[in-house]
């Protein structure tokens, strides 16, 4: 198993990019390097500028990569097709020119990676991790929304040579596990992968490890995060946005919550994974202050494990 450990924005709370208390973008790049990471990715649209020069110059200075870029929007809304399709075109002509990591053998596809996330229903926002009450879409909005992610995925690959990946994440209209087969049924493989996430697997009451077992073949690229099993537990029993939870601390950094990372990495060994994996935690940006500390804990935490 040959595996480049990565981080992301969302580590410092880069979640929305309309928040007014997000950290510098320059913070970001510079703690990722003091916390001993090689690459990260360029968070949600909007947040890093879009200037391929500007920002390739911050990351060389610190001796940084991208992995990826995000697409974190509205998937369903056939309106927002325009919309998804000037992001995929933005994001792509700007991760296609900054520095990238060495290609590992065995690695399906090269980077930089394209995740692509469905996320703005609040009708599932308060419902993430209840598979039990959460709406699923009817065949027409289904069908639309795996439209636009063909649609986005075709963009990258034709235009870029971008891979785009399905990012099952909670309070999304891919969260649980009949809509995730489902996507891997109306999706091809060969137009777009997965990008299994062990935190957001487990939110959505699925076992990670099985999870990236089941899905082996699709699996191109992979987030890590890890859950307290405390504050889970009782945000499960409160009306609550997901990204309300995180702010609680629903997030911890990998290594002291519920989820079993050397089996995380037995099933990757087993399945033969090559390539890269970015650390996650969502968090309120208002408590930024402990990202770096947090980060560089998961980061020794994996390592102790053999990652």
């Amino acid at each position: 198993m040959t595996i480049t450990i990565t981080t992301a924005p969302c580590c410092w709370g880069v979640d929305d990019v309309k928040n007014p208390n997000l950290p510098a973008w320059e913070r970001v790049f510079e703690e990722a390097a003091v916390a001993g990471y090689g690459g990260l990715e360029l968070g949600p649209y909007g947040y890093v500028p879009l200037e391929s020069e500007r920002v390739a110059k911050a990351l060389q200075d610190r001796k940084l990569f991208i992995v990826a870029g995000t697409i974190f929007d509205d998937l369903v809304s056939p309106a927002n097709r325009a919309s998804l399709l000037r992001q995929t075109d933005e994001i792509c002509a700007v991760i296609t020119r900054l520095p990238q990591p060495q290609q590992v053998p065995g690695q399906r596809f090269k980077t930089p990676y394209l995740t692509v996330m469905d996320w703005g229903h609040d009708e599932r926002d308060y419902a993430a991790g209840h598979s039990d009450r959460a709406p699923r879409l009817l065949d027409e909005a289904w069908n639309g929304m795996v439209a636009n992610i063909k649609a986005i995925a075709e963009l990258a690959s034709r235009k870029y040579g971008v891979r785009a990946v399905i990012h099952p994440h909670a309070g999304g209209y891919i969260e649980f596990a009949d809509e995730i087969e489902r996507i891997a049924s109306d999706v091809p493989a060969e137009l777009a992968g997965f990008c299994i996430d062990t935190g957001h697997t487990h939110y959505a009451g699925m076992n990670p490890v099985e999870t990236l077992k089941t899905y082996a073949d699709r699996l191109d690229y992979v987030h890590l995060k890890d859950i307290d099993e405390q504050v889970f537990r009782r945000v499960l029993g409160e009306k609550i946005r997901f990204f309300e939870a995180c702010a609680q601390g629903v997030m911890c950094p990998i290594g002291r919550g519920v989820i079993d990372y050397p089996a995380v990495k037995r099933a990757l060994e087993e399945i033969g994974y090559h390539g890269f994996i970015t650390v996650e935690q969502e968090r309120d940006p208002l408590s930024v202050a402990g990202s770096l500390a947090d980060v560089k804990e998961s980061r020794d935490y994996l390592r102790s494990v053999g990652f």
